[in-house]
């Protein structure tokens, strides 16, 4: 199951977004976008996401399955790498695009 994404909530989320996040070309949210969808755009990029159980991890977007997205060089943990689940996702935090 994919939970959709509402503008508010990524324009919300993309004004909070750590600094640790290097400059990245933003989340360009669609009305027909998932999970899925954004993160594929993200591969390469640096995000954060925020899991069903509260906690999240952040780190460089390596590619994206039809149930899984694959992280590298985590941050706080730069030699870990994850496996995360989309179902368990609830947010995607991403630096916005330069202006």
């Amino acid at each position: 199951m994919h939970h959709p994404i509402t503008l508010r909530t990524l324009a919300l989320l993309t004004a909070l977004t750590s600094p640790l996040l290097a400059a990245d070309p933003g989340l360009a949210p669609k009305p027909e976008d998932s999970i899925q969808t954004v993160l594929k755009r993200q591969v390469g990029n640096k995000v954060e996401l925020r899991l069903e159980s509260g906690s999240s991890v952040a780190g460089k977007v390596e590619s994206v399955g039809d149930t899984t997205v694959f992280l590298s060089n985590l941050t706080g943990a730069e030699f870990y790498e994850a496996v995360v689940i989309l179902d368990d996702i609830t947010a995607i935090v991403a630096r916005s695009a330069a202006k």
